[in-house]
């Protein structure tokens, strides 16, 4: 007796069906890809703004407790016997410690303090804990370059020390005045940091809100830290960014605007593609993060008007700044 078959006919996916369905998903990925990155890239910027204003609101504490804002870094006049001799090119010596180290307390940040030794050289092993600590401050999540510690080299390549990463910078103003062969930076700077400064509220008579204070420097370009200025470290530029120079110890926590006297009168704004080891220079698509002396925080774009950036480099240049210009 014949009997049928009452299983239905199998049903599946041509190859040319399935071909078609993943080219449909590999589209709406390609679609949606860019968007995600849109997203992350804002959170990751809007991380480094909020990093900038605590980083400001850290440095108007200070500003309030010791009436005058923190120095770039610390340097015995000349030398002496606990902190060694100056450096015979740049004039540097010990203990180096920078503003960083002196904002800790103000960022919620006193054990790392507490564990310095400040009356110390900052390369001692006896302040290393401190001195390799990590501060998420200091970090921007939109930096490629991984690494949290790097180590300080000479132009030998020695190493003198081993610090904890920032990608954040101090701004000296115009012009370089580690360039110059004098202990006291204070006729040479038109910025409100520099080596030993001590710049009051009253000196910036440019106002605080038309003055660059910090800025990004990612160090996909070069090293720079929180901790401390070494005498006799060589800062350079990553091999990718090889065209660029060296530059002296201090560029490790300070950069400027331009024009200086030792660049030709060149202007270098953030993302400049000079990319000097001494200028601002960030990961985000078009420009970077900036904390003026108030405490707001601007995105500058790469096209800035230069004249307006140099502008807000020093703190005392007397111009006129339009919102629109910046």
């Amino acid at each position: 007796m014949y009997i049928k078959d009452s299983r239905s006919p199998r049903n599946a996916f041509t190859l040319i069906e399935l071909l078609v369905v993943i080219a449909i998903i590999a589209v709406l990925i390609s679609l949606l890809l860019p968007a995600v990155q849109s997203a992350r890239e804002a959170a990751r910027r809007a991380q480094c703004v909020n990093n900038l204003k605590q980083i400001g609101l850290g440095m108007a504490n200070y500003e309030s407790s010791f009436r005058c804002f923190p120095p770039a870094y610390l340097s015995a006049a000349q030398g002496d016997a606990i902190h060694g001799p100056h450096d015979p090119v740049s004039l540097d010596s010990g203990p180096g410690w920078a503003y960083g180290t002196m904002l800790t307390p103000f960022l919620e940040q006193s054990p790392v303090y507490q564990s310095l030794n400040v009356n110390l050289p900052s390369w001692l092993p006896v302040n290393e804990t401190g001195t390799r600590t990590q501060l998420s401050a200091f970090l921007c999540p939109s930096v490629s370059e991984e690494s949290k510690l790097f180590d300080l080299l000479d132009g030998s390549g020695r190493q003198l020390a081993r610090f904890s990463r920032s990608h954040y910078v101090l701004n000296a103003g115009n012009n370089e005045p580690w360039i110059y062969q004098t202990f006291d930076h204070r006729n040479v700077a038109d910025g409100p940091f520099f080596r030993n400064s001590a710049t009051t509220v009253a000196a910036v008579t440019d106002g605080l809100s038309n003055t660059l204070f910090l800025g990004e420097h990612s160090s996909i370009l070069s090293d720079k830290t929180w901790v401390a200025v070494v005498p006799g470290t060589v800062v350079c530029p990553r091999p990718r960014f090889a065209l660029s120079l060296c530059d002296y110890a201090a560029t490790l926590v300070l950069t400027h605007s331009g024009p200086s006297a030792f660049e030709g009168g060149v202007i270098h704004p953030p993302n400049s593609q000079a990319a000097h080891v001494c200028q601002m220079y960030s990961e985000h698509p078009g420009g970077a993060n900036i904390l003026l002396g108030d405490g707001s925080v601007r995105f500058i774009k790469s096209t800035v008007n230069q004249r307006a950036w140099a502008a807000l480099a020093t703190i005392r240049g007397g111009e006129v700044i339009s919102a629109d210009s910046y």
